[in-house]
């Protein structure tokens, strides 16, 4: 779920949060031997013809006809023209860009006709406004009223085999009752080839489970992953949050009613575990961990050849006359939003990339004060000032490696843990051209990163191809380690820069900061931590 504010900081102050769920109908197929994976993007804008892209849904494999369990939370602004795009894609691989992927339509219109209908369908069109054939996209508007959510550790045991030359590959969808029937909320991952599979614990809004009402039916299904899209039903049942919460150990049997119907020694297709339940009051916990646990800031500076001459007008770090580049126009507007959250101003800032003096090895790890006994610059101003008197000192070189640079941030992480204690949260900040060499190596990083009190936001300035940078972001998918570990959680946010240098600072402060109090609150929860001002006094 990506939770948005709405833009702009004079917006009216008559808002109601609300939760958008998408689903698309018959879309085009694009694949010669499977159907289309598509994805959703939203954009928003409100600015003229700017769009700034809010968020993306998962990608679904070989599915014409999608329903995205990922919602957006949108802060909707009553007297404010809030417009919207959704864009639909086909992703043929984990590292696919945009601007590589297959187009499947598109469909403009205004959060305002979304919130009054309820629930909007309309046409998808390509990009010359023509009919993407019978392609339709249907989004769902709910008023967000409660802020709690549903904290579940699952687990089944015994599931039914359904692969001829495996197991089964069982993945869990979570539904609630409407008027209109039942609507998904939740889909866990698929756990490969495993009757006993344990799902990486996960959280659910309240509302969009029950509707806040613990009495309210839920529904629960298991299916074996087909690649062909074509899912297979383990089995089902219903139960009440309510049946769940009073179980110390809730575990339901796993129906599937045409076996049962065909078989009479028929007894079950498994049993669906809920080890843990807890229902946590988001927004305090969020505020809570933000407000009272310090996030000392860290920023990496690429100073690689791929940047371009320092010295010609068409490199990104050429300082004009009047004294900008995208370079520092980054420090300045992401290095703002950041420093709200550090406790004492101060930032440790690196380069890497590039030839240092005095002995002219490329380095991926220097201070870009020279100084490595104390690294620290007072302030955004200071990091500016620090980059732009470092500039003509070194020479851009390569390759580009981000995971010394990660590894080393990683380190005070590991110190933080050795306290056992929520005594510091650390946050990098790496402002890159969007050029990677050592892909396996900064996937190694951040899946071992994952495990620490640690988040890294990449911002991407220039043109270039950013889909290694969306890839290590992970909103679609698990990221994995070169040998296959999966990341115990998301802790990358990919912003690519340019999207919002005529948004206004409201709007790029929004997609910087959209998933790290998330990130804090579910590290801290899922070591059972407690913010500083909880803890009791020694």
């Amino acid at each position: 779920m990506a939770a948005v504010r709405a833009p702009g900081p004079g917006a009216a102050a008559c808002t109601t949060k609300v939760e958008l769920q998408i689903s698309c109908d018959n879309l085009l197929d694009r694949d010669t031997f499977s159907k289309s994976d598509p994805l959703c993007v939203l954009f928003m804008s409100s600015s003229g013809s700017h769009w700034c892209e809010i968020g993306r849904t998962e990608k679904i494999q070989n599915c014409l006809n999608p329903k995205f369990s990922k919602t957006f939370v949108i802060d909707y602004y009553f007297e404010m023209v809030q417009k919207m795009k959704f864009s639909v894609y086909d992703i043929d691989s984990a590292n696919c860009s945009l601007h590589d992927a297959d187009f499947l339509g598109e469909m403009e219109c205004t959060l305002g006709q979304i919130v009054s209908s309820r629930k909007l369908t309309r046409p998808l069109v390509m990009t010359d406004k023509a009919a993407a054939g019978k392609g339709t996209i249907t989004i769902c508007a709910e008023e967000r009223t409660d802020n709690r959510v549903v904290e579940l550790d699952v687990a089944a045991r015994k599931l039914d085999k359904k692969d001829f030359f495996g197991k089964s590959d069982p993945f869990l969808e979570f539904y609630k009752q409407t008027e209109s029937g039942w609507q998904l909320a939740h889909r866990t991952e698929v756990v490969k080839n495993n009757l006993n599979p344990v799902w990486r614990p996960f959280r659910i809004p309240l509302q969009s489970l029950c509707v806040g009402d613990v009495e309210k039916s839920i529904k629960i299904d298991c299916y074996d992953y087909n690649n062909s899209g074509s899912h297979e039903l383990i089995g089902s049942f219903q139960t009440t949050l309510c049946q769940i919460l009073e179980a110390s150990k809730a575990e339901f049997e796993c129906i599937n009613s045409k076996k049962k119907e065909k078989k009479k020694s028929y007894k079950n297709s498994g049993v669906i575990i809920i080890k843990q339940c807890k229902v946590l009051n988001k927004d305090l916990m969020y505020s809570d961990w933000i407000l009272s646990v310090p996030s000392p800031g860290q920023i990496a500076i690429d100073f690689t050849g791929s940047n371009g001459d320092p010295t010609s007008p068409l490199s990104l770090h050429y300082i004009n006359p009047q004294g900008y580049n995208e370079y520092l126009a980054a420090i300045w507007a992401v290095g703002n939003v950041i420093q709200d959250y550090d406790s004492d101003k101060m930032f440790p800032a690196f380069g890497f990339g590039a030839q240092i003096p005095p002995t002219w090895q490329v380095s991926h790890e220097f201070p870009i004060n020279f100084n490595p006994s104390n690294p620290f610059c007072a302030g955004i101003e200071g990091v500016a000032y620090a980059y732009q008197q470092c500039l003509p000192q070194v020479k851009l070189y390569g390759p580009t490696n981000f995971s010394p640079i990660i590894n080393h941030v990683a380190q005070f992480g590991r110190r933080a843990m050795q306290q056992q204690s929520a005594s510091e949260y650390f946050v990098l900040l790496i402002i890159t051209d969007g050029v990677i060499t050592d892909m396996d190596q900064t996937r190694n990083a951040i899946v071992s990163a994952s495990r620490l009190p640690m988040s890294i936001i990449i911002v991407g300035v220039g043109g270039a191809d950013f889909s290694a940078m969306e890839f290590l972001d992970s909103d679609n998918g698990i990221l994995r380690s070169a040998t296959g570990e999966a990341a115990m959680r998301d802790i990358v946010q990919f912003v690519p820069f340019r999207q919002f240098q005529n948004a206004g600072t409201a709007a790029l402060a929004q997609s910087v900061l959209a998933e790290l109090p998330d990130q804090v609150a579910s590290f801290f929860n899922s070591f059972g931590l407690k913010p500083p001002s909880d803890l009791s006094p020694s």
